[in-house]
């Protein structure tokens, strides 16, 4: 096995890590045998590995088709970095920039090139691809080729056709962190994978601490403001779903002494880089922005991940969320929430921005799709349930979480793509009606509220949307149920209807369980301009004798950053074990974080693209002295070495010299 031995001294020698991690190692190889592959694996977990190191060992330029046009640039930068001949070709270059990438790629320059999915449709850039010889074509964030997924890109969809143009077929590797059973076949079906090699390392991300807190707008900015003063120096990403949102929260963040930064797609771009500069760069440690900011912040280091608004899709709160603690450190990932989030993701949904190149149809199809996401989505934010459960189950894993020190588990070989009913969309089986053993590193598993069962409530909903035939909207349903006097329910002679006056409850208590409802399928909520409510595909169910449902009460609100503050100092397992952060010395942690942001401005990169905060740590657990102790360490190869070793051995010798 040379090829497998040389994917060896690659990891080794440009990424520094002696082997690879769960589920890497057979994409790799499956890759080097000239077979297709599509992992699915989670943020952190590794997915740029299995098409680096292939890029590097094959022979030819190896083609990276990526949507982060933005981040193309910081790619790059690590694989030079880390020894590794890399380029882009994007819409930032000017055409004579372009020229130049292209005619040396034909050279031989590269061995790794970074394009966007548009840029294959470019003639030009076809007849190039035409010359070069092409070993790979990967696909980065795969998902957007499904309408199923919660980033739909029609310019994926070309992706085939480009592939089927170039003289001899390359082998084709598609990667996605978040991809359901339903996302995972259109993926092969439409980028044509041949027998792929697949592999799902799980999408269970110990590390990370989940918390759902239900406020109104003000009190979300007193929360965020609270958390980033508690968090001094940490970095973290608050992500806001509207640029006004976003810009409002900045304003507070920074009126309270936070160095944060701004992103969203109405700024200047020359604005929008110097954000993205100030935060990779460590000079602005908060990052408020909407998801304009998107998919891929290659950022290892990031603490903590607030979303401000509920998105549209568990999709997009995971891939989201998953900025967090790309290195294995305990991180926390809060949702902040309000009835509002809801009625915006609607709005949104029904908006016609990114389906202009579909047929009314299509779009229709695409509308649908992404109300059944929102659906699951509201069903997390409700669940009494362990939140990583939740999650886990949403993407058709049944495995329990992992226990402290635990790989997440790996499913290799190949992946069914039968014609099994898909999850999507759905809250998973029981919703928030069942809560199932946990995770004990959530926010719901913490137990900050009591589950009130509400079956008998829940049961009377059903029975006045079913009496009132889908014809009103969420108002109207509650005025009936509460029995209300109205104008609008007397001149409609609802106040006739048998399921008048039924309920004994609040408006927002019985609006709460429609959602509920709406979120497990058993009732389905029309959009447009006037939405309805009628019954769901699991309406039969709630008449059913098993058929239950709780909600949320809250019973303590005093100061509730508690909880992801917990998830911020540790993680915890499925037994509830604590699982230690790493014990560094934290004056020479410090020192060598100076260190790492000097040599990182004076080479104009990020400093993780020096060493990770992962790595520093085990250069204080592990102190070396020599260059074979320095090579030792997690994260440094040959090309680190030589680029840094000087300078961190001679700042390790001299903290051991002064102590």
């Amino acid at each position: 096995m040379v090829e497998a031995a040389a994917a060896k001294a690659a990891l080794r020698e440009h990424f520094g890590y002696e082997e690879f991690r769960p589920g890497q190692e057979g994409v790799v190889e499956a890759i080097l045998a000239g077979r297709d592959a599509l992992a699915v694996m989670p943020t952190g977990a590794g997915k740029s590995v299995c098409y680096q190191v292939p890029g590097i060992v094959m022979e030819g330029l190896a083609l990276v088709v990526s949507p982060l046009v933005s981040l193309m640039g910081d790619q790059v930068r690590a694989l030079l970095d880390a020894g590794v001949r890399g380029a882009y070709l994007n819409s930032t270059l000017t055409p004579g920039q372009q020229a130049t990438v292209l005619r040396r790629a034909l050279a031989g320059a590269y061995q790794i090139m970074y394009v966007a999915p548009e840029r294959l449709a470019d003639p030009r850039f076809l007849e190039f691809a035409r010359e070069a010889a092409i070993p790979l074509v990967a696909v980065d964030e795969a998902h957007c080729v499904s309408q199923w997924g919660q980033d739909f890109r029609p310019s994926y969809l070309a992706i085939g056709d480009f592939i089927e143009q170039l003289p001899a077929r390359p082998v084709v590797a598609a990667f996605t962190a978040t991809a359901t059973e339903r996302v995972r076949r259109d993926i092969v079906r439409l980028l044509d994978l041949r027998d792929p090699y697949g592999v799902v390392t799980g999408f269970d991300r110990p590390n990370l601490y989940f918390g759902v807190e239900r406020l109104e707008p003000k009190r979300k900015l007193a929360w965020i403001g609270s958390y980033a003063l508690a968090h001094p120096g940490d970095s973290g990403i608050v992500y806001c779903s509207t640029r006004k949102d976003t810009d409002k929260v900045h304003a507070a963040l920074v009126a309270a002494g936070v160095r944060a930064a701004r992103y969203h797609a109405g700024m200047p771009a020359a604005e929008r880089a110097e954000s993205q500069r100030a935060f990779i760069a460590d000079d602005a440690p908060v990052m408020v922005a909407t998801n304009a900011f998107g998919m891929g912040i290659d950022k290892s280091n990031v603490r903590y991940v607030i979303h401000h608004n509920m998105p549209g899709s568990i999709e997009a709160y995971y891939q989201e969320a998953g900025r967090a603690g790309r290195d294995g450190e305990p991180s926390t990932c809060m949702l902040l929430w309000s009835d509002g989030d809801v009625s915006t993701c609607r709005f949104f949904i029904e908006q016609e921005s990114g389906n202009e190149e579909l047929s009314p149809e299509e779009a229709d199809a695409v509308r649908a799709s992404r109300r059944r996401l929102l659906e699951a989505m509201v069903g997390y934010c409700h669940t009494t349930g362990c939140l990583r459960r939740y999650i886990l189950n949403y993407f058709g894993e049944d495995a329990a979480p992992a226990a402290p020190g635990q790989a997440p588990s790996v499913r290799e070989a190949y992946i069914a793509f039968g014609e099994a009913a898909p999850t999507d969309g759905t809250a998973p089986t029981g919703g928030a009606s069942a809560p199932v053993a946990g995770c004990n590193n959530c926010s719901n598993c913490e137990g900050a509220f009591d589950a009130v069962d509400v079956t008998d409530l829940a049961r009377a909903v059903m029975r006045c949307v079913q009496e009132l035939r889908g014809r009103f909207g969420k108002g109207l349903v509650v005025d009936v149920l509460r029995g209300s006097k109205s104008a609008k329910v007397l001149d409609m002679h609802l106040d006739e209807a048998a399921s008048y006056d039924a309920v004994d409850a609040s408006a927002a208590q019985v609006k709460e369980v429609i959602e509920l409802l709406a979120a497990g399928g058993y009732l389905a909520i029309t959009e447009g301009t006037y939405p309805t409510v009628g019954l769901g595909p699991r309406a039969r169910e709630a008449a059913e004798d098993g058929f239950s449902l709780s909600m949320k009460k809250v019973v303590r609100k005093a100061e509730r950053v508690r909880g992801a503050e917990a998830g911020a100092g540790r993680a915890f397992g499925a037994s509830g074990t604590a699982v230690a952060s790493g014990e560094a010395d934290p004056e020479l942690f410090e020192r060598l974080r100076t260190l790492r942001k000097r040599l990182a401005d004076e080479a104009g990169v990020p400093p993780y693209i020096v060493f990770s905060d992962a790595t520093l740590r085990d250069m204080c657990a592990k102190r070396p002295a020599t260059e074979d102790g320095f090579l030792d360490v997690s994260g440094v190869g040959a090309t680190k070495l030589a680029r840094y070793g000087e300078a961190f051995l001679a700042e390790l010798a001299a903290y051991e010299s002064a102590g």
